[in-house]
């Protein structure tokens, strides 16, 4: 089974946003401006990025 990964990029700063929109950048698993993660495509991740857009680059790859 070959699954897609998103490669998630901070690009800017949270602060000053919502403390929400705070939480949601943190539990995407990003703490420092440029640092890139990798999570799972799914749903759940997807509404996330969806929610805080404004401050990621989001790149899908597939594994």
């Amino acid at each position: 089974m070959s699954g897609k990964v998103l490669r998630i990029t901070l690009t800017k700063s949270p602060i000053g946003y919502s403390e929400r929109q705070k939480r949601t950048v943190r539990a995407l698993g990003l703490r420092k401006i440029n640092q890139v993660v990798e999570q799972a495509d799914t749903p759940v991740i997807r509404g996330m990025v969806a929610k805080v857009s404004h401050l990621l680059t989001v790149e899908e790859v597939e594994t």
